[in-house]
C-alpha cells in the first residue's frame, strides 16, 4: 500500500502503482472541477454552529485533465467554530473502502514523517559524515537501533508509570565550563518512585 502527499500527484505514478497492483491513497490539489462535485458540501449548516469541527466525506469518480481514466477520489470538507470557509481536502485512490477510512489511511502519512522528524532530531539519523556509501549506511543503521532503544526505554518506563529524569541535568547546565553546542554525555535513569 502506498499513501503520498500531493507533491506525488503524477497521473504517471497512479499508472505505475496500478499496473503493479498497488493500492495507493494521494491527496491532490483542489481545483475548481472537484470544488464542483462537492458543492452540496460546501455550505455551512444550517443552525448554531458547533464546538466541535463538523465533517462530511464524499467518494465520486473524477477525471483529470491529464488522466487517461477516471479515478475515485475521497474528499473531507470540515467546519471549524470561528472559521468562515471550510477545510477542504481530496485525496485519489483505488482502495476500496469508504471515504472517512481512506482520509484516515492517508492521515498516518503524517504520523510517519513525525517519526522521522523525531529520529532526525533525537540521534541526528540523516547526518552521515562519512566518504563511503557503506560507513554511511552503518551509521545510519546503528542511530536507528539508538532510536527503537530509546522508544522502548521511554514505552516501558510508561507502563510501569515510571519517568525519565536527567542525572542532575537542568541544575547543572554551563557549571562545567563547556562552550555552548559542545557535547555533554547525559545519563537518563528510570525514577522508579512514583509521580504525586
Amino acid at each position: 500500500m502506498f499513501r503520498a502527499d500531493a507533491a506525488f500527484a503524477k497521473p504517471e505514478i497512479y499508472g505505475a502503482l496500478e499496473e503493479r497492483g498497488v493500492k495507493y491513497a494521494i491527496r491532490i490539489p483542489a481545483n475548481d472541477s472537484l470544488e464542483r462535485d462537492i458543492a452540496e458540501l460546501l455550505t455551512r449548516p444550517v443552525g448554531r454552529p458547533s464546538h466541535k469541527p463538523v465533517v462530511c466525506y464524499k467518494g465520486f469518480l473524477y477525471r483529470g485533465a491529464s488522466w487517461n481514466t477516471a479515478r475515485r477520489v475521497a474528499a473531507k470538507v470540515e467546519f471549524h467554530v470561528g472559521e468562515l470557509f471550510p477545510r477542504v481536502g481530496f485525496i485519489v485512490t483505488n482502495l476500496e473502502i469508504d471515504s472517512r477510512a481512506v482520509v484516515r489511511f492517508c492521515n498516518k502519512r503524517g504520523t510517519a514523517e513525525q517519526w522521522i522528524k523525531e529520529g532526525k532530531q533525537a540521534v541526528k539519523m540523516t547526518r552521515p559524515s562519512c566518504h563511503r556509501f557503506r560507513s554511511n549506511e552503518v551509521r545510519l543503521w546503528l542511530s536507528l537501533i539508538a532510536y527503537y532503544l530509546g522508544n522502548l526505554w521511554r514505552r516501558l518506563a510508561a507502563q510501569e508509570d515510571r519517568e525519565l529524569v536527567a542525572d542532575e541535568f537542568a541544575s547543572t547546565v554551563g557549571e562545567d565550563g563547556r562552550q555552548a553546542g559542545q557535547a555533554r554525555s547525559v545519563l537518563l535513569v528510570a525514577d522508579w518512585r512514583r509521580a504525586t
